[in-house]
């Protein structure tokens, strides 16, 4: 389930929060050569639909191409009709699920609650993202992980980085959302490769161990 999920890559999402248009190939490109491939332009970004379409036809099949921050049904419209195949955001809407599903798109809301997880589930929600991770913690993670089926891969987001990936993944979770720790907007794109090799080696370590 993980695999098709996640469509063959590894379960980690780069966050481009303020990624612009003419930064998008290069970052996409770094990314890929890094080993990510999933990526999420969220839509508090500089024209953010127009770096989706950036992405979305070089990335081919190397890379899966979404949108986070998408809180309404116009924004999964607009999200798949410049290429996009993920749809991420910071709540579990319902609306805003079945409207990804009905587009053919991958669903990962975020959650916070036992109650909130079950909401995106019952709506179809392919995997959940627990955000902000660093405030349920571990272990926070881990009680609510107890409750839910375990078809639905889990996410965590927010304060994850190379250094406490161990502790997530001893809680349940199967991959991350890594937003500032890997891109912030102005950083160079080689800055941006140079950490992506990090959190991946750190990902297959903990991983392969």
């Amino acid at each position: 389930m993980t695999d098709t999920v996640f469509a063959g890559h590894r379960p980690l999402v780069a966050i481009l929060r303020g990624l612009k248009p003419d930064e998008a190939e290069p970052v996409l490109d770094v990314l890929i050569e890094a080993g990510i491939g999933l990526i999420e332009v969220p839509l508090n970004s500089p024209d953010p639909l127009v770096s989706i379409a950036a992405m979305a036809e070089p990335a081919g099949d190397r890379a899966v191409v979404g949108a986070g921050t998408v809180l309404t049904v116009d924004d999964v419209t607009a999200v798949a009709a410049a290429g996009g195949r993920i749809i991420v955001s910071p709540n579990a809407n319902p609306a805003v699920i079945a409207a990804t599903k009905a587009a053919g798109l991958a669903s990962f809301p975020g959650v916070f609650t036992a109650t909130e997880a079950h909401v995106a589930i019952d709506a179809g929600a392919d995997a959940l993202k627990f955000f902000p991770a660093d405030l349920l913690g571990p272990g926070g993670i881990k009680a609510i992980a107890t409750i839910l089926p375990p078809r639905v891969p889990l996410l965590a987001v927010g304060g994850v980085g190379a250094s406490n990936m161990g502790d997530y993944l001893a809680a349940g979770v199967v991959g991350f959302g890594i937003g500032t720790n890997l891109f912030k907007p102005g950083m160079i794109t080689a800055e941006v490769g140079r950490r992506a090799v990090e959190i991946v080696a750190a990902y297959d370590a903990v991983v392969g161990s």
